[in-house]
């Protein structure tokens, strides 16, 4: 059976890495833009990730560019924003495609494991949220919408 540890993925600064490092923490996958409308999350990404980070849990940042080329710049354009404009601290990684047939193989089993209800499995936009238990398990998938905040109590229940 696959779970999220038999995944890799490039990380900003190219490295290939497994998600097996991330064995027995609580994840919060989230895949962003920096030209999106929802990119203020990155400051409540970056506090529950601080909040958190002694705790055992980690936020994961997937930029894509499949929704309104809202993230067209190279990683290493992403980086320098997030970490000025953010001071974002949690991993990110190397931009991926979340959907079609290109998808990164850690979003096809995101969304076969917790689809997106009237989409089907498909993402929405920028900011979809994935929670990842300790023992691997996708628990809850969040939409665009669900600000950082609101998802403590998931989180905290989570751990």
């Amino acid at each position: 059976m696959t779970s999220i540890y038999d995944f890799t993925a490039r990380d900003i600064d190219g490295k290939e890495r497994s998600l097996g490092e991330y064995r027995g923490k609580v994840l919060l996958i989230v895949n962003t833009a920096s030209q999106c409308g929802f990119t203020y999350q990155y400051k409540g990404l970056e506090a529950l990730h601080r909040k958190y980070a002694a705790q055992g849990v980690e936020v994961l940042g997937f930029p894509s560019n499949q929704f309104g080329k809202q993230e067209p710049g190279d990683e290493n354009e992403i980086k320098n924003f997030c970490s000025l404009t953010y001071d974002v601290t949690f991993p990110m990684f190397a931009k991926i495609d979340v959907n079609g047939p290109n998808a990164h193989p850690l979003y096809d089993y995101l969304t076969r494991e917790k689809g997106g209800g009237l989409l089907g499995r498909k993402i929405k936009w920028n900011f979809t949220k994935f929670l990842v238990g300790r023992d691997g398990r996708v628990l809850k998938r969040f939409p665009p919408t669900a600000k950082p905040e609101a998802l403590d109590g998931e989180i905290a229940r989570a751990l």
